[in-house]
């Protein structure tokens, strides 16, 4: 009885208890794996907590302090007002944390929807917005962010609009392949037949299949949305200064290079860490939904 019942077990699907676990445990077996959540999970805490993090306050000017090396009282140094480079990294990596996170979030969401209405929809509508899709690739990101910028203020908003509209298409074009390839499948044809209308068959049955990739794609888009950010605000394109970025510290650290290298450092190393954080785990979590991996 025991020896059937864990063969039955076995042979059967996995419920999704156990299927996370496998998972997890997947996931956790990859040292890249781990690494990047770590480095993840230190980003956000750090993001999260930054008023109990930050060892003085990020705008506060001390003329007479500045360009100082790292010491006990200035754990990275200070800029060429005497600001705190520390405390600027830290309330730095909230803003690129928080504009990262709902930049990425529209465009997915923006990218799923038109990306199923065109694989589902009718021809017509499908050529529109693969038209739309093409049109908007076709200009380089820091020609269209110079554009959007000319005609609004460089702000946050900004920014996050730059992106979005940017990579709305990515993410459409890769749900429209998945829909179309689903699209006649024999369960979606059955729905069908049985009277399922569009909306139950995109929201039931093709948006499970689709999310999982898409997820995946979002957690590794993450760094380079960080990225784009960070340039634009080394361009002067971005947030405004005195608010703290890795952008504007490292656009800072570039004019006063030879003063000290200390800025640099603190502006880029943020920035290098950041993107291998979130390409190990994208990658860790790419090979842990592999359907040629996920053996139990």
């Amino acid at each position: 009885m025991t020896a059937q019942t864990v063969s039955g077990g076995a042979a059967g699907p996995l419920p999704k208890q156990r299927a996370w676990l496998v998972l997890s445990h997947r996931l956790l077996k990859d040292p890249l794996g781990v690494l990047g959540l770590v480095i993840v999970a230190l980003l956000v805490l750090s993001a999260i907590f930054a008023d109990l993090l930050a060892t003085h306050d990020p705008f506060q000017m001390a003329p007479r302090q500045r360009l100082q090396d790292p010491s006990a009282a200035h754990w990275l140094g200070t800029d060429q007002l005497g600001r705190d480079v520390y405390s600027r990294v830290i309330y730095g990596g909230r803003i690129a944390l928080w504009v990262s996170l709902v930049a990425v979030g529209l465009s997915l969401l923006g990218g799923l929807v038109l990306g199923m209405l065109a694989g589902y929809g009718p021809r017509w509508l499908d050529n529109t917005l693969v038209l739309i899709f093409d049109a908007v690739r076709s200009f380089p990101t820091i020609m269209f962010a110079l554009a959007m910028v000319t005609l609004l203020s460089p702000s946050l908003g900004t920014i996050i609009i730059i992106i979005v509209v940017a990579s709305i298409p990515v993410y459409g074009r890769i749900v429209r392949i998945q829909t179309l390839s689903m699209k006649e499948t024999e369960f979606i044809l059955a729905e069908r037949a049985l009277g399922a209308g569009p909306i139950r068959v995109l929201f039931s049955h093709i948006l499970p299949n689709v999310i999982g990739p898409l997820l995946i794609l979002a957690s590794m888009e993450i760094p380079v949305v960080i990225t784009i950010e960070a340039g634009l605000s080394f361009l002067g394109l971005g947030v405004r200064p005195p608010t703290p970025t890795w952008g504007s510290i490292l656009q800072e650290g570039y004019q006063y290079i030879r003063d000290t290298p200390w800025l640099v450092i603190a502006g880029g190393l943020p920035l290098i860490l950041t993107t291998l954080g979130f390409t190990f785990l994208g990658e860790a979590l790419r090979d842990a939904f592999d359907p040629k991996l996920n053996r139990p």
